[in-house]
């Protein structure tokens, strides 16, 4: 007795939904304007499908949108997602920055040691005495309740220029 084997075939419905998505980039990338798609990780052959583009009215735009979304399963459109909103949203990652900029500097005015610790590990370059210190006065000064905490702010400036 034979077994016969099926060829196994992508689902039509999630290829489809792939090429939506496709669709959506591409209209994303026409609505750009020409400075930021010179920043943004595209082979020149998608670069010209994409500024011919926006020439197009109707159903010439559709059809040029076609053969970009088909363009774009050749391209890395995971990094260029990422690109195109890091650029279009620049805010986000400096006030994510911040934000860990301002975890850090509250564990270390709580007196977390193992912060501390792996902070000198992960920059060797940075002076631990000075940053032990300014953690120190930075303690004293919220159980003094000094106001404006001028330490605080200064164990921030140093923690932001850490890098990272």
């Amino acid at each position: 007795m034979t077994d016969k084997e099926y060829a196994i075939r992508p689902n039509k419905s999630q290829l489809k939904r792939d090429r939506q998505v496709l669709h959506a980039l591409g209209k994303q990338l026409v609505e750009q304007p020409e400075s930021r798609l010179a920043k943004l990780p595209l082979s020149e052959s998608t670069r010209a499908v994409v500024l011919d583009a926006k020439r197009f009215t109707k159903s010439a735009l559709q059809r040029q949108l076609r053969r970009l979304s088909s363009m774009l399963e050749r391209e890395d459109t995971q990094a260029l997602e990422q690109e195109l909103q890091r650029l279009l949203h620049p805010d986000k990652a400096q006030t994510a920055k911040f934000h860990r900029l301002e975890h850090w500097r509250e564990r270390l005015i709580e007196g977390d040691d193992a912060l501390l610790t792996e902070l000198i590990d992960r920059y060797p370059a940075v002076d631990r005495q000075a940053l032990r210190q300014l953690a120190r006065n930075a303690q004293k000064e919220r159980q003094a309740g000094k106001q404006p905490p001028k330490y605080a702010r200064l164990l921030f400036q140093a923690l932001k220029q850490l890098g990272d």
